[in-house]
């Protein structure tokens, strides 16, 4: 691995680093927020934040303004790139396909299946080598936005194990029902839709019946351009009902889909997580 950055904030320390990944067959970078308990080597819990369309490991360390409350709570933030990148990886034209729009799915499709394997990265091999040479506990939470929200659900829903806590902003919550999810799913993973059930969300809580429930928090904003078409909270709340699965879904007047709304509610999402964290 290599330290590509470091910047002194609320006491801890965030970093950039950049490793040569064995799931992505490319190299990797990843943010990761150190808190002053981590930067004197006593274990922390990680909070793992998977970021949306277009974003890399920039957005969220930049513009939400979660170290703050990362330092109080004395939790390392991770947040990964959301695909692989590089003049020989597959591309697209659009900026919901390709570079920047990962998915977080293992590919099984040409030309992706060689580097886009982000579900097996963020599950397996970031968490590996974060715990390998940070200081950590064993104790995880993950949330993200947007497309990552799709990803923090998913993932935490099929890993209840080894999550203690999961929330969202903006999440896709049905990939398979939305053009958003459409798009990626039928080009990473073809047409077969039983494949694609794997990596829905909404398909893993309408199982999640007789399985750990972790808490879930879902922040929405009412005014967000997408909210119709593309991201449904309304169907995962109905879904969590029928199976008596208690999440919290808030909708929020005047919000929209940015970082501004990002940095309005991110305390309470760290609020949440460090509740579970700590127990």
């Amino acid at each position: 691995m290599q330290r590509i950055e470091s910047h002194q904030s609320f006491a801890g320390r965030q970093e950039v680093w950049q490793h040569d990944s064995t799931t992505t067959h490319i190299p990797m970078k990843f943010g990761i927020y150190l808190p002053p308990k981590a930067i004197v080597g006593e274990a922390c819990p990680v909070l793992y934040w998977l970021s949306g369309l277009t974003c890399n490991e920039q957005n969220f360390i930049t513009k939400s303004g979660f170290q703050q409350f990362a330092s109080q709570y004395n939790i390392i933030v991770v947040s990964p790139d959301t695909s692989p990148r590089g003049e020989n990886v597959a591309n697209d034209s659009a900026y919901d396909l390709g570079q920047g729009a990962g998915f977080y799915v293992n590919a099984t499709q040409e030309p992706w299946a060689t580097h886009f394997q982000m579900y097996d990265y963020i599950v397996d091999e970031l968490p590996d080598l974060i715990e390998k040479n940070f200081p950590t506990n064993d104790k995880r939470g993950i949330f993200g936005h947007s497309m990552g929200g799709h990803g923090a659900l998913l993932v935490g829903l099929r890993n209840v194990d080894r999550y203690t806590s999961i929330s969202a902003f903006s999440p896709i919550v049905a990939p398979s029902q939305v053009p958003w999810g459409h798009k990626a799913f039928s080009a990473y993973l073809g047409e077969d839709k039983r494949l694609w059930a794997n990596y829905d969300s909404l398909e893993w809580m309408k199982q999640s019946a007789k399985r750990k429930h972790l808490p879930i928090l879902i922040d929405q904003g009412k005014a967000d351009e997408f909210l119709m078409e593309q991201l449904k909270p309304q169907l995962f709340e109905k879904s969590a009902k029928l199976v008596n699965y208690p999440i919290t879904l808030r909708l929020h007047e005047g919000y929209d889909h940015s970082y501004y709304f990002i940095a309005s509610f991110i305390k309470d999402h760290f609020e949440h997580h460090a509740k579970a964290l700590e127990n």
